[in-house]
Parts: C-alpha cells; sequence; structure tokens
C-alpha cells in the first residue's frame, strides 16, 4: 500500500474498489503534500528529485512541478467549494506572482535565479505549462486570480499571453492555446488574441477526428490515450467553464461515443491500456470518464464510471513504490527508464492529476453516492471492433484481461520520405492490461521477416478493415529504415474468448526467407517456460495484486503460441532485458521459412489468467485453400464454430459468420 493515510475501505458502496469521494481527497492531499515540499523559493519553482532532468532543462522541470501540481490542487479546492485546510492557493498565488517577474530563457541555470519562469517560446514546455496554470486559475478564480493585485494578474496574464503567439507543437498542443485563451477572455486580458487562439485551436483539431470519438494525434495513425486526456478533455472542459452550449453538444457527444467504447479498454485489475507514450501519466487514465459525468456526456452510469476510475487510482497507489517518499515516480509501477521519453522530467508523472477532475463533482452527486457497478470486462466476455483507431477489442471476464489487437496505428509522420524506427508502443500487433513491449531488440507481438541476423520492422500499416470479431492490415516490412523490395505482408486476427487466431500472408519474399512470430511477453521477478511440439509457453506467477486486492489478478498469467500452419518450430525467448510490469520478460515465437512467391503462416495464441495451468490452447484447427481469389482460410473454433477468409496480397475478405 501508499503511505498516504486513506480512511477505511467501503465496500457496502464501493463493492469492487473499496474507494469513494474520501479517498479521492486523500490521495490528492497526499500526493500533494509530499510534492509541495520541494518547492523553491517564494514557491515559484518545484524542482522535484528524479534520476535526470527532461530535455528542456531544470528550470522549465521546475515549472512542471508548480503547473502540474497546481491543477491537482485546484480541483481539491474548487471541488470542496474553497475550502483549504492546506493553504494551497497561497503558496501557488505567491508562486504565480514571483515565477512571472521576470521570465528567463528556459535553459538559464536554476542556481542563477531559483524564482523566474521560463519565457514562453515556440514548441516550448512553457506552453504545455500554461495550459495547466490557466486552467487551475480559471478553476480557483474566485479564491485566488481575483484576490491578486491588479499588476500581478496583468503581468501574468501577460506571461499567459505568449502561449497563445508562438506556435506549439502540431498535435494535441494546439489544444493548450484553447485552455490559456478561455480563461483570458473571461478574465477580460488580451481578449482578441484568447478568442481567435481558442478559435484556431479547435479548428485545427478538425483535421485529426476520424470519427467514432477517435482523434489521431497530429500523424496520421497515433492513437492513444491522448485521445481522453487531451482531445477530449480540453474541448469538453472549455466548453462547460465558458456555458457554451453549442461547444459542449459538439464536443460532448463525440466523448460519450469515445467513452462506450473506451470503458471497455480498463482491466478488472483497474489498470489502463499499456499503449502509447506518456503512459508515466498513470491515472490521468480517468480524466475523460469524470469528464463525461461532469458534463452530462456519459454513457456510463455513474456507479460504473467511479468504480472505472477509483479502479485506475487504486491499480498504482495501492503499490507502494509508486509513490517512494510520497512522489510519482518516473515509470508505471516503480521507476521505470527505459519507458520514459526524453521530454519528460522528474514531475512530468503530475499530469496524473487530471485524472482528479472528479473532485469537481460534488460529494452529493451520483457518481459519489450511487453503489459501484462492474466495468464492462467483469460482466461479461467481449470482442468488439474499435474501428477509429483500426483495434479489435478482447476481453475475458474470468480473469479481468483486455487486450487490443492493432491493425491501424503506428505514429509514423505523414512525410514518406521519414523512416522512423517502430516505436513499441505503437507498432506491436497487440497491447493489454496485464503486459508491456520489452524494452530492447526482441519484439513481442510482431511478425517479421529474418535477414542477416535482423528482423523486420513493421513501419507504415495500412488498416483493411475490423469486423464484428476480426481486423486486418498491411505493411510493407523493412529492415534498417529500407522496404523489402515487393514484399507485402497481409495480415488478419480473429478472436473469441481468449483465444486469438492470426494469419500473415507474405508475398515477394525470397524463398528460404525465415519469418517468426512472436507472442505476449509475460514478465515478473521469475518466469517459467516449456515447448511442446508446435507450440511455446510462458508462464509468470508472481503477479502483483490488483485495485481492493482483486483475487482475480492473482492467479498466474500464461502467453501461449502454437503453430496450425506454415510455421515449423516454437521456442521461447528470453530478452536481456524485462518489460515495465517485471524485470525477467519470457515471449513465446513460432518460426518457419517462405516456400513459395505467396506464403501463408497461421497460428494460435493466448494470454489468460484464468486457466494458466491448463495445456496448450485445445481444438482450434484450421484449413487452407488456394484459389484464384486468394488464399482461402477456415478456421474452425472449439464448440464448432468457423470462421472463413480470403487473404491476398493488400486485400482481406472475411466471408462465413461475420456480422
Amino acid at each position: 500500500m501508499s503511505r498516504i493515510p486513506f480512511p477505511p475501505e467501503d465496500r457496502s458502496l464501493s463493492a469492487y474498489t473499496g474507494w469513494g469521494r474520501a479517498h479521492w481527497e486523500a490521495a490528492a492531499d497526499g500526493l500533494l503534500t509530499a510534492a509541495l515540499r520541494h518547492a523553491g523559493p517564494r514557491h515559484a519553482l518545484i524542482g522535484l528529485p528524479g534520476p535526470r532532468p527532461s530535455w528542456s532543462g531544470a528550470r522549465s522541470d521546475g515549472l512542471e512541478g508548480y503547473a502540474r501540481t497546481f491543477l491537482m490542487a485546484a480541483f481539491r479546492v474548487a471541488g470542496a467549494g474553497g475550502r483549504d485546510p492546506l493553504g494551497l492557493l497561497d503558496r501557488y498565488a505567491e508562486g504565480l506572482e514571483a515565477g512571472t517577474r521576470t521570465p528567463v530563457r528556459p535553459r538559464e541555470p536554476v542556481a542563477d535565479d531559483p524564482v523566474s519562469w521560463p519565457a514562453v517560446t515556440d514548441r516550448g514546455q512553457a506552453i504545455v505549462e500554461a495550459a495547466s496554470i490557466a486552467l487551475a486559475l480559471r478553476l480557483t478564480r474566485p479564491w485566488l486570480w481575483d484576490r491578486l493585485p491588479r499588476t500581478v494578474r496583468d503581468r501574468a496574464a501577460d506571461w499567459l499571453a505568449g502561449a497563445l503567439h508562438h506556435t506549439p507543437v502540431d498535435n494535441n498542443w494546439w489544444l493548450f492555446q484553447v485552455a490559456v485563451g478561455g480563461f483570458l477572455a473571461e478574465t477580460g486580458h488580451h481578449v482578441r488574441a484568447a478568442e481567435e487562439a481558442v478559435r484556431r485551436g479547435l479548428d485545427r483539431i478538425e483535421r485529426w477526428y476520424v470519427g467514432g470519438g477517435w482523434y489521431t494525434d497530429g500523424r496520421p495513425r497515433a492513437f492513444d490515450h491522448y485521445n481522453g486526456w487531451a482531445f477530449h478533455l480540453y474541448p469538453v472542459l472549455h466548453a462547460h467553464l465558458a456555458d457554451d452550449r453549442r461547444a459542449l453538444d459538439r464536443y460532448g457527444s463525440r466523448l460519450a461515443e469515445f467513452l462506450e467504447q473506451y470503458a471497455h479498454t480498463f482491466g478488472g485489475d483497474g489498470a489502463p491500456l499499456h499503449q502509447g507514450r506518456s503512459l508515466i501519466y498513470r491515472f490521468a487514465s480517468a480524466a475523460a470518464l469524470w469528464a463525461g459525468a461532469l458534463t452530462g456526456h456519459s454513457p456510463l452510469a455513474p456507479g460504473a464510471t467511479r468504480r472505472l476510475a477509483s479502479g485506475a487510482l487504486r491499480y498504482f497507489l495501492d503499490r507502494e513504490e509508486v509513490t517512494a517518499d510520497g512522489l510519482l515516480t518516473l515509470g508505471w509501477f516503480g521507476p521505470c527508464p527505459p519507458m520514459v521519453q526524453s521530454y519528460s522530467g522528474p514531475a512530468s508523472p503530475y499530469w496524473a492529476s487530471k485524472g482528479f477532475l472528479g473532485l469537481l463533482l460534488p460529494p452529493g452527486h451520483p457518481v459519489w453516492t450511487a453503489a459501484e457497478e462492474p466495468a464492462p470486462v467483469e460482466r461479461a466476455d467481449a470482442v468488439r471492433p474499435l474501428a477509429g483507431p483500426g483495434w479489435l477489442l478482447q476481453s475475458t471476464a474470468a480473469d479481468g484481461l483486455v487486450r487490443v489487437h492493432n491493425h491501424g496505428s503506428d505514429d509514423q509522420p505523414a512525410d514518406e520520405d521519414e523512416v522512423p524506427a517502430d516505436d513499441p508502443l505503437y507498432a506491436r500487433l497487440a497491447y493489454s492490461t496485464v503486459t508491456a513491449p520489452v524494452f530492447g531488440k526482441t519484439a513481442d507481438n510482431h511478425f517479421a521477416l529474418l535477414a542477416d541476423g535482423q528482423a523486420s520492422e513493421r513501419g507504415r500499416i495500412t488498416p483493411l478493415g475490423t469486423g464484428a470479431d476480426w481486423a486486418a492490415s498491411a505493411h510493407r516490412p523493412r529492415i534498417a529504415g529500407a522496404e523489402l523490395p515487393e514484399v507485402h505482408v497481409t495480415s488478419l486476427v480473429f478472436a473469441a474468448g481468449a483465444l486469438e487466431v492470426h494469419a500473415h500472408l507474405v508475398t515477394g519474399a525470397a524463398v528460404g526467407t525465415a519469418v517468426r512470430h512472436t507472442g505476449w511477453a509475460v514478465a515478473g521477478d521469475a518466469v517459467e517456460s516449456s515447448v511442446t511440439g508446435a507450440g511455446a509457453r510462458a508462464r509468470v506467477a508472481d503477479r502483483p495484486p490488483g485495485a481492493g486486492h482483486s483475487p482475480v489478478t492473482e492467479r498466474p498469467l500464461v502467453s501461449e503460441a502454437v503453430a496450425l500452419h506454415g510455421f515449423t518450430a516454437a521456442t521461447v525467448m528470453t530478452p536481456e532485458a524485462g518489460t515495465a510490469f517485471g524485470p525477467v520478460a519470457a515471449v513465446p515465437a513460432l518460426t518457419g521459412t517462405v516456400t513459395a512467391a505467396e506464403c501463408l503462416f497461421v497460428s494460435v495464441l493466448r494470454l489468460s489468467g484464468a486457466d494458466a495451468d491448463e495445456p496448450a490452447p485445445p481444438g482450434v484447427r484450421v484449413t487452407v485453400r488456394r484459389s484464384a481469389a486468394g488464399h482461402r482460410l477456415v478456421v474452425h473454433r472449439p464448440g464448432g464454430d468457423r470462421r472463413e477468409a480470403v487473404i491476398r496480397a493488400g486485400a482481406v475478405t472475411v466471408t462465413a459468420g461475420d456480422s
């Protein structure tokens, strides 16, 4: 458990997590108290300890500590109607006055001036932090901003206005201008520029809206948690605070459509999906849930909203290493340097403050008074397409696991002349709530061609569609940034229960080319592995307990891969590095060889915490026939269920049983 002193559980109201509003207030108070111990002179910069600064430098990191904790304090105080027993707002008011006196270039040594904030610059981190400060000031305006001397208000407004006049990174950063502009327009500062910034930012994100509640983050296919904690949060919160009913209808309806899908991505242990960048923000994943309840644009029952949000918060705070010395660390559970992006510094994890948005809802709101309801994953097994990002969601109630098969998100740039390496947090075939990508060269959940000791990367993904229980995509494999000439891979997955059948059609590769399909990477302090015939298996028994110490999530976890067609051998790979879930990892893998100009490889994988002691997936078999139309694949699953598809280069047609 965390060192934060929490009140006793309330299992009568919160049967699944035991937590209610008092626990959220205690969490906020504990996290803030620990962070504020590191405030510098006049509370202007909060420089938290850490292994390294961000790429923006120590001064910027100190501003980040101020801004992100201020947002948490704002939710705490505004949600309490201005009551501030910890005296938080006085500290942040003092810091605002001191930090904006003489802004300096971001990388000027802090020791030369331990008070001043960085000046706002093009694509500078101060643009990000200005948004949190503006939002916090907007929420606490009666108790902080309106009580400041006019000279301080004008000077602070001038610093904030820098975010309106400098160029943001061309992605979710445009919404930081919306947050700053909304506040300044409301207070009568830089009104024309502020209103234009709001319009400009909201117009900009339209080009990234793909429908169905999904935005891509600047690049053509970059889907991740920013969809919830940025693209939905800022527009609906601005519309709510501005009482702009037209905007709220527009963005609120999108949010509701997103939440109907997003709610299914949380595991039974409270875990959010481990996919995409900035995962150190952890329970910021709850922000969109609260935003729906706050604005009245949620398809979820109040008790289901609280169950998901409290589950996410408790999933992390139940693990003591998350808050060593009371501070959020740069990692998932404890410190985990390999998963941290270079733009992050010691205070970056406090974007998790967005997860406390729910405190704006009064104690009498149904989201706090209704009995908790089960999360979607706990109700029944489910397989459902998420068409926007090109994902197929697969969840199982018995173990509370959620898996997302990725046939649409790659985070590749629009410029085809750029050929960045695959990002493990975007390019894998699948992600889950209990696994994470392997650190290092070994690629889990990946189909590769092998040449000269190197495994091909996936590169740009071309989505080929999703259906009731399937998803498909195509890609041009590449090695060292260069596409393999004339080689294409077309991939299809069928999912049911805990089973997933994968098919990969390789066209254009030389006969004799080796291929490899890796499965789920399970990790812990120790992992068992075995190989039997056509299958490989890895098992971890030392899983950490879930939120509320759910017995379901304390069971062993198994990852299996079994060859069905084309593959000729099985093995278990043991990477030198682990994952965010543990220092020791194991990855089942299947290997084979290209035998013709068009060669199909089929396998069945399983990730399960409910039947980890049972043998390899039983009863799945396939038949493959070649015709003029392509490769006809028939999958026979347990219980007599049958699925059919025709696969050819760059195209998949699912025929039997598709809804």
